[in-house]
């Protein structure tokens, strides 16, 4: 193969990439939306990943989760406060330090976010019942990969 061919390949895969998560987006980006109105009907699309981050992390400082979601503090306090005025998520004083807060899920909050996810799960055993188990550890396993490098150089991975 000619080095113009392998630049052409490279650039084809990548084209190729950039296709597949575009579309991926799209989809995921909707999905997200349903799934928050499932949870409250005034619940931004954006919030679900905030209660799937909460849920799976536990109480956290508004300030550690606008720097694992890569949002300004201003964008995570706005959030966050309308969560709260929706009665899904609760401040408390941090023990460790009096001057800040951590945000976790109330119990109505977890409930809601739950029966929303256990009905996303079975939607993806669904979809995928015809991969094999290390396929979708993979695949997995690959978009942790990306995430992890899109985090580390602070940017989004799409």
């Amino acid at each position: 193969m000619s080095p113009a061919e392998q630049v052409r390949g490279v650039d084809q895969a990548f084209l190729a990439l950039e296709r597949e998560l575009a579309v991926f987006l799209r989809r995921a980006r909707a999905s997200s939306g349903e799934m928050a109105r499932e949870v409250h009907p005034d619940l931004e699309p954006a919030a679900y990943g905030l209660l799937l981050r909460l849920d799976d992390a536990g109480r956290q400082r508004a300030t550690d989760l606008a720097a694992y979601f890569g949002v300004g503090k201003a964008t995570m306090s706005r959030q966050l406060r309308a969560l709260e005025e929706l009665g899904l998520v609760a401040r408390a004083p941090d023990p460790a330090d009096g001057r800040a807060f951590l945000v976790q899920m109330t119990d109505e909050g977890r409930e809601r976010f739950r029966s929303v996810r256990n009905a996303r799960r079975a939607k993806y055993a669904h979809r995928l019942a015809a991969w094999e188990r290390n396929e979708v550890a993979e695949l997995a396993r690959l978009l942790r990969r990306l995430n992890s490098a899109a985090q580390a150089a602070g940017e989004d991975p799409a």
